[in-house]
């Protein structure tokens, strides 16, 4: 089953379901629902160093095209998911 079937599904269940199982769906959810993602610290340093060498012109910067093509490179060349953030 695709995803915008079970999606669709789901949506129509939702749309009629019972309180009390709406409740318990919920519950099941709510910890996902309500995650934020947020930057560590030195994430935010790595983000902002990145921000200032892009506005006084030293930062790289890539064409989207350029950006598919490097992570099908890096996908092809078996990188792991955590190294693939560039």
């Amino acid at each position: 089953m695709r995803t915008t079937q079970i999606r669709q599904q789901l949506h129509d269940y939702i749309d009629s379901a019972e309180d009390k199982k709406l409740k318990a769906i919920y519950t099941l959810l709510e910890d996902n629902i309500n995650d934020e993602f947020t930057f560590t610290a030195e994430q935010k340093k790595e983000l902002d160093r990145r921000y200032d060498d892009y506005m006084n012109g030293v930062g790289e910067t890539y064409t989207w095209e350029e950006t598919v093509a490097m992570a099908r490179q890096a996908l092809a060349d078996g990188k792991p998911k955590d190294e693939l953030l560039i």
